[in-house]
């Protein structure tokens, strides 16, 4: 399972990865820690003769720290793994660049958002390329090499078409979804050990990333916000509601809720199409970005999800959302024309749970439903962005547990959830 793992990160990112250093003389991995960011690093160098530079170890951090310019300098290309442990590393390649600013000179990763560190905001402005990097995606569990989403955008009948009937149940979707794409948890060979390694993940997370980002004063009502944060998983984000929970005010909760998203824990999905009619929210919905981790959090386990009382029937809708989501957002990340991403909601109470958009305008919408049946009430706010978009509406999906795909309307297209990593 651990070769297995580590060999996929190449079929998918390891190409666009070298792509970027074909353009860029920067190039940023950054994602949540333990997502296999320093393989991917590896792979990189391997094949570009870079010299790797890990600034996790602390005798090689203190090196550099001492003296980055010369670590830094010369022909050969440099990768600096976790550069935010040491950003005094960021001025010393800008004085680089500034001598020899060619495409493909660094490749550094971060466990950090590189907009939350003030020195590194500033340090490569326009010469830096950020390449997000999330846990693994279903598709790469399943030796997938297509990308659904972009064939959707070039034929969404077409795929309807060429879709076979789903062999995922309701129990293998709830497995996934609690299993999540974090590669150490999914080598633990027992869920206990998986738990085990999602609690020592969040703790370490919380203790080391976001103190060394940043001085918490209040860092024991951390876990309390972030549980809460992971309770509105798959909803509009309520900062207001998790502060008031975990005994912080407004301002400190939007603070810490920033330091969440600064070390990947969460992640804000924007509203799209605020433009559109004065009725279109403007809230992000926020998502844990592992459903795995979510999952963990909330305590809910493939039992408690499979019940049908409706408590359990809500969690799963939300976390089955974030679960596909996220998904999605994996895909979309490959395609190099997306101009972005986000979930639309009207005032009325209409939702669309992603939409994503392409440079040339088009977009496709999709709608994530936690049942084996679709009705013509569940396509409603589908829709109605098709008729608030007009042409630039192309397809709108919705991913549902069902086992058959089928076109219910103009341009509105029902398929399994597993479509989007089976071929």
């Amino acid at each position: 399972m651990g070769e297995v793992l580590g060999q996929l990160v190449d079929r998918r990112v390891l190409p666009v990865a070298l792509a970027r250093l074909g353009e860029d003389p920067v190039v940023l991995l950054e994602g949540p820690r333990a997502v296999g960011k320093s393989t991917l690093l590896g792979q990189i160098a391997a094949v570009t003769g870079a010299v790797v530079l890990d600034l996790d170890d602390p005798a090689t951090r203190d090196a550099v720290a001492a003296d980055p310019a010369t670590f830094v300098a010369g022909d050969q290309p440099v990768c600096v793994d976790e550069y935010q442990k040491a950003p005094e590393v960021l001025d010393a390649i800008k004085a680089e660049l500034n001598r020899d600013g060619r495409p493909g000179r660094f490749v550094l990763t971060g466990s950090t958002r590189h907009d939350a560190l003030p020195v590194a905001a500033q340090a490569l402005t326009g010469r830096l390329s950020r390449l997000r990097i999330y846990p693994l995606s279903q598709a790469e569990l399943a030796g997938s090499v297509g990308n659904v989403v972009a064939v959707l955008f070039d034929d969404a009948r077409q795929v309807v078409a060429d879709s076979r009937a789903s062999s995922t149940d309701r129990a293998g979707y709830v497995e996934r979804v609690v299993a999540g794409g974090m590669p150490i948890a999914l080598q633990r060979p027992t869920k206990a050990g998986r738990c085990r390694w999602f609690d020592n993940y969040v703790a370490l997370t919380l203790e080391r990333d976001v103190q060394e980002l940043r001085r918490v004063r209040q860092g024991d009502l951390l876990p309390q916000l972030l549980n809460r944060l992971a309770g509105q998983t798959g909803q509009v984000l309520n900062i207001d509601k998790a502060g008031r929970a975990a005994g912080l005010d407004h301002t400190t909760a939007e603070n810490y809720t920033r330091l969440l998203e600064a070390v990947f824990l969460i992640h804000r999905l924007p509203a799209w199409g605020k433009t559109l009619s004065a009725r279109s929210g403007k809230s992000p919905k926020v998502h844990v970005v592992d459903s795995g981790v979510g999952a963990r959090l909330l305590r809910l386990t493939p039992d408690k999800l499979l019940r049908k009382d409706p408590a359990a029937l809500t969690e799963l809708g939300h976390l089955l959302e974030t679960f596909a989501v996220g998904e999605l957002l994996r895909l979309t990340s490959w395609i190099d024309d997306t101009t972005g991403v986000g979930h639309w909601r009207t005032h009325d109470g209409d939702e669309v749970d992603f939409v994503a958009e392409r440079d040339d305008g088009r977009i496709i919408a999709f709608e994530v439903k936690a049942a084996a049946r679709v009705s013509r009430r569940d396509v409603g706010p589908l829709a109605k962005l098709r008729e608030a978009t007009g042409d630039a509406f192309h397809a709108g999906i919705v991913l549902y547990t069902g086992t058959r795909a089928y076109t219910i309307d103009d341009r509105l297209h029902v398929l399994p959830l597993d479509c989007l990593w089976v071929e």
